[in-house]
């Protein structure tokens, strides 16, 4: 039997053939199909910027278009992150942006708040338009809901700070689209309401109750912060309960609440060693050594010179992960200590026990 394939289909297994790529040469067939068509890239996951609106004064909502080669390889559960990355001056920076759109969409939508030294986040509030091409590196993340089907709590309760409306807001545009049938509750914090992202469509969602606390302004339903007030007025003994903001918001939910799922977007206090090691750091693949001055691999890499891949620089987005291939090293967030050999580490947030020789 005769079966006919789409010229895009017949186009992708060509241009994903080995032979293809033998004939374009050292660079490969995504160097060439990038000159047409900046996302038409087979081994590179990136999404083109198809719409930006500034709807407050300190954020910009960025709507995605994911290429073939990211949707292929990954699906984005409401609350998860994305790693994405941009150009700034000649240099490649990731950082780690939770979707506020609900699961199983076409795009992706990042609303990004910018704030004093954010290198990321000020370049794109200022300079991200239509048309524009960033990276896509991966997903990631544990702040997720439970499964649709019985295990899902019947009433929930959501509760964000700042820019941690993201991920919840993802969650409750999932079970709008799902038609959950049980109760939803959305507590919002931000510093006033100009500054309260998705203000409107909130406002405007049947079934749902929201109340916003503004924390620099006397308006608002809610006064003050988090406290059992606050839970009375929300939702009395929720379910469950999922919180994304401030570190001090997360805690005071867990304090007067069961059953939370957390997430903070603040990064973790990370101290590096009193007293180095002085051991040798060899970067075997760039043929440089260096002596340990107590920092992490990532700095002292880049002080003799390299620039490896890095994103958010607190151990979440793994992108500056690089093989370990002798030697000991510590957690800067955990503590743990590791004598593996040919070990994956991510080097933004480990430093050197003694000689360690890393690829890179």
């Amino acid at each position: 039997m005769f079966t006919q394939t789409s010229p895009r289909s017949l186009a992708q297994r060509v241009l994903g053939s080995g032979l293809v790529d033998l004939l374009t040469g050292p660079h490969g067939v995504d160097r060439y199909t990038e000159l047409v068509t900046p996302t038409w890239t087979l081994g590179e996951a990136r999404a083109k910027v198809i719409d930006v609106r500034r709807s407050t004064a300190r954020s910009v909502t960025l709507t995605l278009a994911p290429n073939a080669s990211f949707r292929s390889a990954h699906t984005v559960k409401a609350g998860q992150y994305v790693n994405l990355s941009v150009e700034i001056d000649g240099r490649r920076h990731t950082r780690c942006y939770s979707p506020a759109n609900a699961e199983d969409s076409a795009t992706l939508e990042l609303t990004i708040g910018h704030h004093e030294g954010g290198l990321v986040s000020n370049y794109l509030y200022e300079r991200a338009h239509r048309g524009m091409v960033v990276g896509l590196s991966g997903v990631g993340g544990d702040f997720v809901l439970p499964a649709r089907g019985p295990q899902r709590p019947r009433r929930i309760l959501l509760v964000s700070g700042g820019s941690g409306i993201t991920p919840v807001m993802a969650m409750l545009r999932t079970l709008v689209a799902e038609g959950h049938e049980g109760e939803v509750t959305f507590v919002h914090y931000a510093r006033n309401a100009a500054e309260a992202c998705y203000r409107d469509e909130l406002a405007a969602l049947p079934g749902v109750r929201v109340l916003h606390g503004f924390t620099r302004s006397g308006a608002g339903d809610l006064a003050g912060r988090f406290g059992p007030e606050h839970l009375a007025m929300a939702m009395p003994k929720p379910d469950a309960v999922f919180v994304c903001g401030p570190t001090a918001l997360v805690e005071a939910v867990r304090e007067h609440c069961e059953n939370v799922f957390t997430e903070s977007f603040v990064p973790p206090v990370i101290e590096a060693p009193a007293n180095p090691s002085g051991g040798r750091i060899n970067f075997a693949d760039s043929g440089i050594d260096a002596v340990d001055d107590g920092r992490s691999l990532l700095e002292q890499a880049e002080s003799a010179g390299l620039t490896p891949a890095n994103g958010c620089r607190m151990g979440i987005c793994h992108t500056c992960t690089r093989r370990k291939n002798t030697g000991t090293v510590r957690s800067l967030t955990t503590g743990a200590v590791s004598s593996v050999p040919d070990e994956d580490i991510q080097i933004c947030v480990s430093v050197p026990v003694g000689d360690v020789e890393l690829s890179l």
